[in-house]
């Protein structure tokens, strides 16, 4: 209830409720990979064009490019992530920015988030973002991630989702995580709570079935990898992070389950408009 009780305080920030909603942009930010053109190759264009039809001007959306093999300090992440935004932001006149990340693209955000200080673009990129809908956040890291680094069958397995053995694969071990939350990062428990809101959305299994529908959403392949990954996760993850990872930092905003009709969302199908999440987001704009 929170969350949708500031909907209407951000229309009455202005004199002119349709000028504010004109200034709304919304930024779809990659999880672990170097990008060159994630609009195609990570989001794909049905998610990415479903959620803009939320906003009264539907040019106002970026999809961010950037090296997040790095650490999510590191100018080619974080630096190359504050480049995009302000670019975006100055371009557009956008006022008023809803960022939508995924997997390890919450924690290049959160970083910024909570180091205000660490870059001068950082205050003017905080005090424009309504919010941040993160997408199965990598926020306490992964035991696969570990595995990655020790270079066993999870490398293979993992290639095409988290990739091999780089910086931002190597910052997503859960014990490196643990020190940065509790040293660096704000939103988790203990920790000073993040200057706007980053709402997770978590997903919960898995379902790989050759006869289930729903395995075939985002790809059938993946959704076999993750299950065979899974095997080494809680019982409650999406094959990549376990639910506790995903709700370490921020607030809850809903299990897939419950929105998306009692079906799963994997750590691939959360990126792709699977089960109505594309529909969700375009209506939280």
């Amino acid at each position: 209830m929170i969350r949708y009780a500031l909907v209407p305080l951000l229309a009455l920030g202005t004199a002119n409720a349709h000028a504010a909603h004109a200034g709304t942009g919304v930024a779809f930010v990659h999880g672990t990979g170097a990008q060159t053109n994630a609009y195609n190759d990570y989001w794909q264009p049905e998610i990415v064009n479903t959620v803009r039809q939320g906003l009264t001007n539907q040019a106002n959306y970026t999809v961010i490019n950037c090296d997040f093999t790095q650490y999510m300090w590191d100018s080619r992440a974080a630096g190359c992530l504050a480049t995009q935004l302000t670019s975006f932001v100055n371009s557009r006149n956008i006022t008023d920015l809803v960022v939508i990340t995924h997997s390890n693209g919450g924690n290049v955000m959160r970083w910024i988030m909570s180091n205000p200080t660490y870059d001068s673009r950082y205050p003017n990129i905080i005090s424009k973002v309504r919010w941040v809908n993160a997408l199965a956040p990598s926020s306490a890291g992964t035991p696969l991630a570990d595995a990655v680094m020790n270079g066993n069958v999870f490398e293979s397995a993992l290639g095409w989702l988290l990739g091999y053995k780089n910086d931002g694969v190597r910052m997503q071990q859960s014990s490196w995580m643990a020190q940065y939350n509790q040293n660096n990062l704000y939103g988790t428990a203990g920790r000073p709570a993040l200057p706007k809101g980053f709402w997770n959305v978590v997903g919960t299994d898995v379902s790989s079935g050759i006869f289930s529908s729903n395995a075939y959403c985002g790809g059938y392949t993946q959704s076999v990898g993750l299950e065979i990954t899974q095997n080494w996760l809680s019982s409650c993850s999406d094959g990549f992070l376990n639910c506790t990872s995903q709700q370490a930092a921020g607030s809850l905003w809903f299990r897939d389950t419950t929105r998306t009709g009692g079906k799963v969302l994997n750590h691939n199908q959360s990126r792709r408009a699977c089960f109505g999440l594309d529909t969700i987001l375009r209506n939280d704009l």
